[in-house]
């Protein structure tokens, strides 16, 4: 396969168009927000000529302990998604996907593997009600909580907008995020590839043997 360079501005334009998942924004969420290299993507995966490094986030855990992002992943093979448990489809779904793949592992990769989701709702998801939904995606998902402002930092750090969740004429609240997954080598501790919403489970389950190995797909 014949890879191209493709303009740092293609991924933030693609980052921008997901937003439409869960809601859509003129704000924060849509400017630039990170500047890096993209080659063409692969069968599932963009994969970044520079790679994002992990961000530095100390949030709470689903258990109430702090949970420094970096140290406690550090060397493992890490997906990194966030989003919020109120999403009405597209977070549920992107979680979903990502459990059933990993079922697909060998045992030894199911433990090491690293599926982090850092919620964009911290105001409604408490560490309780965050562990309660992801118990019923993945037992082993790591969930985190902590203040928005930080939340959307560390989002930042990584290419992805998010903006503070905004209450609806209807009454309901919706919290407008990026949807892209970042994948992170246990080598190097770095994200080379980025997923999309619209990546399969099938996908996923032909990907993560080699992210677990830290190889690109």
């Amino acid at each position: 396969m014949v890879k191209k360079i493709v303009p740092a501005a293609a991924l933030v334009v693609a980052a921008a168009l997901t937003l439409s998942a869960c809601g859509s924004s003129e704000n924060d969420s849509k400017k630039p927000i990170a500047d890096v290299s993209v080659e063409a993507k692969t069968q599932a995966a963009t994969v970044l000529d520079t790679p994002f490094t992990k961000p530095a986030l100390v949030l709470t855990d689903t258990h109430g302990k702090k949970y420094d992002l970096r140290k406690e992943t550090k060397g493992k093979p890490t997906l990194i998604y966030f989003g919020y448990t109120n999403c009405p489809d597209v977070c549920p779904l992107i979680m979903s996907n990502i459990a059933i793949a990993k079922k697909a592992l060998p045992k030894a990769d199911q433990d090491d593997l690293r599926v982090v989701f850092v919620t964009t709702d911290p105001e409604r998801d408490t560490p309780a009600s965050l562990g309660s939904w992801l118990k019923a995606q993945d037992p082993s998902f790591i969930g985190l909580t902590g203040d928005f402002p930080a939340i959307q930092a560390g989002a930042r750090q990584i290419g992805i907008g998010i903006d503070a969740p905004k209450k609806e004429k209807d009454g309901t609240v919706v919290s407008m995020h990026g949807s892209q997954v970042i994948a992170f080598s246990p080598k190097t501790d770095k994200g080379y590839l980025v997923y999309s919403e619209d990546t399969t489970p099938d996908d996923y389950t032909k990907d993560l043997p080699k992210i677990v190995k830290g190889e690109n797909p």
